[in-house]
């Protein structure tokens, strides 16, 4: 059994480094991309490059909830667990639940991001890039992808401390 955990280990941080990266890729070169370009080319290209990353990023979050579970019943976390207080309060107990509350809101940010206000701010842009409307929506997207990358790297963050502990 301990190959299927170095396996499950294995694809756990392949998805991490897919999501992760992904989102650094569209934070540092794609978004600065547009907006020195063509902003009437602008929306087409990040629809399409949104609609194709959403499915490699949901395919990510699937396969990270599947190898964490995996990953955490091979260290000995149960359910139950989360709700022992003796199990809470300790340096595992805290990095897991602060790990898993980060991950749900990413998913949380992500899912507004990717289904509410990116389709929103990609057809005011391809309507009217010029417009205020445009600028809000796409203000308000820009600042949800950034928050969402920053908790992606608090998630990192917490997932060293899973094996190396706190640093203090």
């Amino acid at each position: 059994m301990h190959w299927l955990y170095l396996f499950s280990v294995w694809v756990h941080i392949l998805a991490a480094m897919t999501w992760v990266g992904g989102m650094g890729f569209l934070v540092l070169v794609v978004v600065p991309w547009l907006r020195a370009g063509n902003r009437a080319e602008a929306g087409k290209f990040l629809r399409e490059t949104g609609e194709r990353f959403r499915m490699v990023g949901w395919s990510c979050f699937v396969a990270l909830i599947v190898t964490g579970t995996v990953n955490l019943y091979y260290r000995g976390v149960r359910p139950a667990d989360f709700a022992r207080t003796e199990w809470l309060h300790t340096q595992f107990g805290r990095a897991i639940t602060l790990k898993l509350s980060v991950f749900v809101l990413i998913l949380l940010m992500s899912a507004v991001h990717d289904f509410v206000i990116g389709p929103r701010a990609v057809r005011a842009i391809e309507a009217d890039p010029t417009s205020s409307e445009s600028a809000r929506l796409r203000r308000y997207a820009s600042v949800l992808g950034r928050v969402n990358a920053l908790a992606a790297l608090v998630v990192v963050a917490l997932a060293v401390t899973l094996i190396r502990g706190w640093p203090l």
